[in-house]
């Protein structure tokens, strides 16, 4: 039921001769309050209608760089050389960031993104699956 400024007077102008001291009328859409006094008092009709919604920024996930292949995975072509890449490297799509090892061949991997080391997912000398996670990287934080 819509009610407009002269159903509501109208409504409460029938109040006036009963001995409702108090009502309250609450729908999905809408809140009445009514409490009778012996000083004048202003109603407000509360609007509880659906808002259009904000739209809230969704946090960007940090991408995963995967695992072409089954295999072992090193972060580095030997273990007396430093890793390819550590947390907080930048990368760029087609950089070398570690190497997996699979019946003696050795497969690069290489970034598919541009961004910022965030996370290394694995182990060196860590035996991995294909598709499996091996680092994340924050394409929010490029520079």
């Amino acid at each position: 039921m819509k009610m407009d400024s002269a159903d509501f007077k109208k409504f409460l102008a029938s109040l006036k001769d009963t001995d409702i001291e108090e009502l309250r009328v609450e729908t999905d859409i809408s809140k009445i309050s009514f409490k009778r006094s012996n000083v004048p008092i202003v109603l407000t009709v509360a609007d509880t209608s659906p808002k259009a919604a904000i739209p809230v920024q969704e946090e960007k996930k940090p991408v995963s760089v995967k695992s072409p292949i089954v295999g072992t995975f090193y972060h580095s072509d030997s273990p007396d050389r430093p890793p390819f890449i550590m947390e907080g490297n930048h990368v760029t799509p087609g950089r070398k960031i570690g190497i997996i090892e699979t019946m003696k061949i050795m497969k690069d991997v290489t970034s598919t993104v541009k961004g910022k080391i965030v996370k290394v997912m694995v182990k060196n000398g860590q035996p991995v699956e294909y598709g499996q996670e091996l680092f994340l990287v924050d394409t929010e934080d490029v520079k």
